[in-house]
């Protein structure tokens, strides 16, 4: 079976698959670029969120994942904008929206990947049978499990990083060389460190999660106004 992980970036998508014998990545631009490739896997793990509530703030997935953090990780869970505002053309009528359903306002860092999170909507909506094998996942989460359940350092920081590609180049002997090979080839602008590791940990699970089996967050998902699970699917 062929996995991989995806997650946004500056430039638009880093995908990195880790299937033996397979291995390779590709920097996606746009839309296209994303549809082209999504038909390809039989599972990705993504770090976007899919399933939106209609009027709840917060998603349970995001409450009990801030949980399972802990405090000093749980600010890298933002909730994202309910489905009635993903459509919105400005940030102050999302943020209006927001604040109609939930007397909260949009967060500007929920709004600065709206657009992302559209684009996968719209893509899921068009191929439902996407929705079976693209996941939404955190690195933070995956990180913490490949850790044996911690993190000791935050990934804005030279030493976050460095701790994070220690733990996947013990699962895999291609990471240290393709983290290599991407920041020589992109600008930090278009890709950043954070980024090309957090697609490598989504792709080591998503490629161990074959094997090994799903779990989500929270154990039994509920189902967002247009059919897809709010959930945060780990191994």
């Amino acid at each position: 079976m062929k996995t991989a992980g995806i997650d946004g970036c500056r430039y638009g998508w880093i995908l990195i698959s880790l299937d033996k014998g397979k291995e390779h990545y590709e920097i996606l631009k746009d839309k296209a670029e994303l549809e082209s490739v999504l038909s390809d896997y039989d599972r990705i793990f993504i770090d976007m969120p899919i399933g939106l509530e209609e009027e709840s703030y917060t998603r349970q997935c995001d409450l009990e994942l801030r949980k399972r953090l802990g405090s000093e990780y749980s600010s890298s869970v933002f909730s994202p904008p309910i489905r009635p505002a993903l459509y919105a053309p400005t940030y102050a009528e999302a943020n209006m929206t927001s604040y109609d359903y939930t007397e909260k306002k949009l967060t500007l860092q929920s709004w600065n990947i709206t657009p992302k999170i559209r684009v996968l909507d719209e893509l899921l909506t068009k191929h439902e049978g996407w929705q079976g094998h693209v996941l939404e996942s955190h690195p933070e989460w995956l990180f913490n499990r490949l850790n044996g359940g911690m993190i000791f350092q935050k990934k804005n920081l030279k030493k976050g990083i460095r701790h994070r590609l220690e733990l996947l180049i013990e699962e895999s002997e291609w990471a240290e060389e393709f983290f290599r090979i991407i920041k020589e080839e992109y600008r930090r602008s278009e890709v950043k460190e954070d980024d090309i590791v957090d697609a490598m940990v989504l792709a080591i699970s998503a490629k161990k999660s074959i094997e090994s089996g799903l779990k989500t967050i929270p154990e039994i998902p509920p189902l967002d106004g247009v059919g897809f699970p709010m959930a945060i699917h780990y191994v």
